[in-house]
């Protein structure tokens, strides 16, 4: 393997996701179609990566856990957490010092834990 190519995250609801995603986090949506799917398009290309109904039930599931998204980013990641807090986003914890750069955590609708990164 060389690199992951693309990932997608089932959601409960797709259009609650999308709402989230877009309105939220200033995810840009792709052009692509999918009635099953949101496609979100990054402005370099670097990234592949969308949201989907299941593929089956999701009745019962801890969705979320043992999975983490990192995205990298361009701002400062002080910039980003403070309209994070305007835009009421579940921040989890303060801004870390890690090996690649500063990093903060966050949870979506469904429980998914995404880390935005400032690289070094």
């Amino acid at each position: 393997m060389r690199r992951l190519e693309f990932t997608s995250l089932q959601v409960t609801d797709l259009e609650v996701s999308k709402a989230f995603y877009t309105e939220k986090l200033g995810f840009k949506v792709s052009e692509m179609k999918n009635p099953d799917a949101v496609v979100f398009s990054f402005n370099k290309g670097e990234a592949s990566f969308a949201i989907r109904k299941p593929f089956g039930s999701l009745a019962n599931k801890d969705l979320g856990v043992g999975v983490s998204t990192w995205f990298a980013i361009d701002e400062k990641i002080e910039e980003l957490q403070a309209s994070l807090q305007e835009k009421k986003v579940n921040i989890l914890g303060e801004i870390m010092d890690t090996p690649f750069g500063k990093a903060l955590h966050i949870l979506d609708p469904d429980g998914y834990k995404l880390t935005f990164l400032e690289l070094k």
